[in-house]
């Protein structure tokens, strides 16, 4: 009997080190890994996808918990140039919860190759990511887990190939808005009377990452709007001069078209007027013995405005959108002058 028992333990320890290797979260993937071939397991490489008829990917394991510490890439390439490639997620979708709204840990990611756009970032299991279609002929999708709390199903992707199409209308335009003529754009966005809707007439799909990317602060921003502030004037006069001096040759305001000013017919911007002060008014009481007497500017400084700038993506559709300064003249003081002497 004794020598049965050490028979057993003797079995029983040698077949030890299998079951740790089988129980390595890498050994397993490594595993899963080499019989799927689903993505790679290093953010400088990525797995290509040819893409001709409808198919899947997915996280390891689904729709079961994921391996935790990974990196998976996949580049999906539609065999034809002129197509797009829809992505639709499964139903069943759940990632580690995110942080303080912000997916940090495990996220799956949808970018855009020919210009970086990063279409959505997604975790969490509260809602399922909605329908995202490439700009062209590529998109890919990136899936980050770490070392922490894996969850469960995971995440799978259906893709299938759709031809460019003109989209419903959504704004003062039938047209998308990247198939407009830039004049024609310029019309359809001076039509809308806020930021926010202007931005999901832009980007219907995802208005809303747009708009935070927009309002995220770069340095080249900090601290140049309005540079020069508002000057303080306190002046000292009973009432019927004040009223004489509102309507005579004073800076008042005047609404100016920013493509104008600037000369910049190859770009839009919004708003696409802005306020400024601007000498107006007669002058009546000019002080110069001549016969006729203009109202120019005697001080003129320059403010900044941070506007939405557009411009069109060289080589590809879709638009280019930042926050921009633009330095429009302001007129700090005015005066009457002979005709023919505004320049002296």
């Amino acid at each position: 009997m004794l020598l049965f028992r050490l028979l057993l333990l003797t079995s029983a320890l040698a077949g030890q080190p299998g079951t740790q290797a089988e129980s390595n979260p890498s050994s397993k993937f490594q595993l899963s890994s080499t019989k799927e071939q689903n993505g790679v397991q290093a953010p400088q490489h990525e797995r290509i996808i040819t893409v001709s008829t409808n198919g899947s990917i997915h996280s390891p394991k689904f729709p079961h918990t994921y391996p935790r510490n990974m990196v998976l890439v996949w580049r999906l390439v539609a065999t034809e140039e002129n197509v797009w490639i829809q992505l639709t997620f499964d139903e069943r979708f759940g990632l580690e919860e995110p942080e303080d709204d912000i997916c940090k840990y495990d996220f799956v990611e949808v970018e855009d190759p020919s210009d970086g756009t990063i279409l959505g970032r997604w975790c969490g299991s509260g809602t399922v990511p909605g329908k995202q279609i490439s700009k062209g002929n590529q998109i890919r999708i990136r899936f980050v887990s770490d070392e922490y709390f894996p969850s469960e199903p995971g995440f799978c992707i259906h893709y299938n190939i759709v031809m460019p199409q003109v989209t419903e209308a959504v704004s003062p335009s039938v047209l998308p808005p990247s198939a407009l003529p830039l004049d024609q754009l310029n019309n359809a966005v001076t039509a809308f009377s806020t930021l926010e809707d202007l931005i999901r007439y832009l980007e219907p799909d995802r208005w809303q990452l747009d708009l935070e990317d927009l309002y995220r602060p770069g340095w080249q921003l900090l601290g140049k709007a309005f540079v020069f502030g508002r000057k303080s004037r306190v002046v000292d006069l009973n009432l019927l001069k004040e009223e004489v001096r509102l309507y005579s040759c004073t800076p008042r305001n005047f609404s100016v078209s920013i493509r104008e000013e600037l000369k910049r017919t190859d770009t839009i911007f919004w708003p696409g007027c802005l306020l400024v002060k601007r000498c107006g008014g007669n002058c009546a009481c000019c002080l110069h013995n001549c016969n006729e007497c203009q109202c120019v500017p005697s001080k003129v400084t320059k403010k900044y405005h941070e506007v939405l700038q557009l411009r069109p993506k060289i080589g590809v559709r879709g638009l280019h959108k930042s926050l921009t300064d633009v330095a429009l003249e302001h007129h700090e003081e005015c005066d009457c002058v002979c005709r023919g002497n505004a320049g002296g």
